[in-house]
C-alpha cells in the first residue's frame, strides 16, 4: 500500500497515480492523553488502519495525484538520522570538494558516526525548499528514506528489516560551511519525505533500487541502493546501538555522487525504484 498526507493535511491511498481520500480511517485510532506517546500514531497502528484505509479506498472518489499537494507522509518522527558520506563516489567527491568538506580532515564514514536533523526542518515535496541563506551554497542530497515501523533497541542484523514500516524518497538538504554537520542540516524546510510512504510488504529488495535527481532535464544524481557502504539493515543495527527508535523515525540512508548547489527558481525532480517520483521547487526565503 501506499500512503500520504495531502493538501489540508489529509490521509490518502495511492493507486494508478490516483489519491483516495481515507481520513475517517482515523477514527480508529486510540485515544491518547498527555504526555502522548512517542512516535507518528499513523505508523504506529497502521496494522490496524490499513484494512479500513484500504476498505474506505475501494469506495473513495479519486483525486488525481498532480492536483494533489504533499507533505510529509510521516507527521510526527520522534528523530530523523543521517547517514554520512555512504557511497564511495560521493565521498571521494567530498575529499576532493572544498565546497564540501572545507577543508576538514577525510574520514570514513564509520568514524564520523551518524548524525540527527531537528524535527521541524521535515516537509514534503509539494511544499517546497527556502532559501534561507542564498548566498551561501545549499546542496541536494537525494537518498532512499526508510521509515520505522516499532520501538526497538540494539537489534540484530537478522531482525533490522522486520522494523520497516515503509519507505519513502527522502531529500537530505544541506548548506555548506564550517560549522556542525547537523546545524547545517537542520535548516528549516532542508528534510524532504515524500511523496508517500510504500509499505514495506511492497519493494522486495530495497537495496537494489535505482534512483535519480534531475533539474532542468541535467541529471545531477543517478546511482542504486546496491551501491550504499552500509547497507540498510546495518543502518538499523548501528542507530539502535545509540538511540531507541520509535514509529516514524526516519533514515535517510546517504547520498551519491553528484550534490550540487541549488538556486532560487530550481525544481528538483527525484525518482527512486518503486517509490515513485516528486517535484521539489527551491525559492529565496528573502526574495
Amino acid at each position: 500500500m501506499k500512503f500520504c498526507r495531502f493538501n489540508d493535511n489529509r490521509v490518502g491511498v495511492v493507486r494508478d497515480d490516483v489519491v483516495y481520500d481515507v481520513t475517517a480511517a482515523l477514527d480508529d485510532l486510540p485515544s491518547y492523553q498527555y504526555a502522548f506517546p512517542r512516535g507518528d500514531a499513523i505508523v504506529s497502528n497502521l496494522d490496524s488502519l490499513r484494512p479500513k484505509m484500504e476498505k474506505l479506498a475501494d469506495s473513495a472518489e479519486g483525486i488525481p495525484v498532480a492536483d494533489c499537494k504533499f507533505l510529509s507522509p510521516v507527521a510526527n518522527p520522534t528523530k530523523v538520522i543521517g547517514v554520512p558520506q555512504n557511497y564511495q563516489d560521493h565521498a571521494d567527491e567530498a575529499r576532493a570538494d572544498q565546497g564540501i568538506s572545507f577543508g576538514g580532515p577525510p574520514r570514513k564514514m564509520e568514524d564520523q558516526g551518524l548524525f540527527l536533523k531537528a524535527n521541524s526542518a521535515l516537509i514534503g515535496p509539494s511544499e517546497g525548499v527556502d532559501l534561507r541563506f542564498p548566498d551561501r551554497r545549499t546542496d541536494h542530497e537525494a537518498e532512499l528514506g526508510m521509515i520505522i515501523g516499532k520501538k526497538c533497541s540494539d537489534v540484530s542484523y537478522e531482525d533490522a528489516m522486520s522494523n520497516v514500516a515503509g519507505w519513502a524518497i527522502a531529500l537530505d538538504m544541506v548548506v555548506r560551511g564550517k560549522e556542525d554537520r547537523s546545524f547545517r542540516k537542520s535548516v528549516d524546510t532542508y528534510a524532504v519525505l515524500g511523496p508517500w510512504m510504500v509499505t514495506a510488504d511492497e519493494i522486495a529488495e530495497p537495496g537494489n533500487l535505482d534512483f535519480s535527481l534531475t533539474i532542468d532535464n541535467e541529471i545531477r544524481q543517478e546511482n542504486n541502493t546496491k551501491n550504499l557502504i552500509l547497507d540498510l539493515p546495518g543502518q538499523i543495527v548501528w542507530a539502535s546501538k545509540f538511540y531507541t527508535l520509535h514509529p516514524g523515525d526516519i533514515i535517510m540512508s546517504g547520498t551519491c555522487a553528484g550534490v550540487s548547489r541549488v538556486k532560487d527558481g530550481d525544481v528538483m525532480h527525484l525518482t527512486f525504484e518503486g517509490i515513485g517520483e516528486m517535484d521539489v521547487p527551491v525559492r529565496d526565503q528573502n526574495a
